[in-house]
């Protein structure tokens, strides 16, 4: 993600193939063959262009015809998860609102971090004066900034601009920090505010007072936002995963040790109810739904 400014103000890693001890459940030849199938799928799939890595999420590449990927549709679509929600207090009533760190991280994961930008307009003083500051009441400064911020993002072939504008409000007893305190906020408030545009992750929820589009697993859902939830948590763990993000899985898999391997082999027919006559796993990786399930196997084997 890149972030510039054009303010029209100044203010502003495989383990070695070992064979199976003898009393194992599988024969040695048989985890050789796991490990074969492996390599034939992994050597059919497209190179991957870069190493794999711990995490894999799926390429968030375009859709056909262009626009957003059926994967980030997908996530934008979905309800807001009610633990990034924060609440203050705001005159006689309680605020609901997202964090500002909490935005980008979403758009970061959404879009990808080499996939939107953003860009402050306008920023501007609008009010400073002198005021008391804390409990012992020392003279200080209140600031008040407004901001105009353009975010651009990379959807496909298409290339979506939002804007949003914001307002900060400083108040230190150092006049300097006052004035960055609330620039920092104006620029924030405003980037919320262009990015609220792209839907629920970013907050568009919280303006249903009712906010039937925000829903957590400890919470209860209503039965209004039951069917959507459900629904859209089945479309992505349907999603086809990139061919490299496969390679990228067997690989992992690969690099097993032979119990590990055999306790794969197990849960993941467990899992997916595959049948004992069907010899090879690696064609049956697929969806994001097979992948999440690998990454928890594999994120418990390292822990142990």
């Amino acid at each position: 993600m890149a972030i510039t400014s054009t303010a029209t103000t100044a203010n502003i890693h495989t383990a070695p193939l070992r064979r199976s001890a003898p009393g194992a459940n599988r024969s040695a030849s048989t985890l050789q063959a796991l490990r074969d199938s492996l390599s034939e799928e992994a050597s059919s799939a497209q190179p991957s262009t870069a190493p794999a890595t711990a995490h894999f999420e799926g390429a968030p590449g375009p859709a056909p015809g262009g626009g957003f990927s059926e994967r980030q549709v997908a996530l934008l679509s979905a309800p807001l998860d009610r633990a990034n929600v924060r609440q203050r207090e705001q005159g006689r009533s309680r605020v609901s609102y997202l964090e500002g760190w909490q935005v980008i991280a979403e758009a970061n994961r959404i879009f990808g971090f080499d996939g939107w930008e953003r860009c402050t307009l306008i920023s501007r003083c609008v009010a400073e004066h002198e005021r008391p500051v804390g409990r012992d009441r020392k003279n200080g400064w209140g600031v008040t900034y407004t901001a105009r911020v353009r975010i651009t993002v990379t959807a496909g072939h298409r290339t979506l601009i939002r804007e949003g504008s914001g307002a900060g409000h400083g108040i230190d007893a150092d006049k300097g920090l006052a004035h960055e305190s609330a620039l920092k906020e104006a620029e924030t408030d405003a980037t919320k505010r262009a990015l609220m545009t792209f839907g629920n992750p970013f907050g568009l929820a919280l303006y249903d007072k009712q906010q039937r589009q925000v829903s957590s697993s400890g919470a209860p859902i209503t039965a209004t936002s039951a069917p959507l939830a459900q629904k859209v948590r089945e479309a992505v763990a349907d999603i086809p995963l990139e061919p490299a993000v496969i390679a990228g899985l067997h690989e992992r898999i690969k690099a097993l040790a032979p119990a590990q391997l055999e306790a794969f082999s197990k849960g993941f027919r467990a899992a997916f109810q595959v049948p004992e006559a069907q010899h090879s796993l690696a064609g049956l990786i697929t969806t994001m739904r097979h992948q999440r399930w690998i990454e928890g196997f594999l994120s418990q084997s390292s822990g142990t």
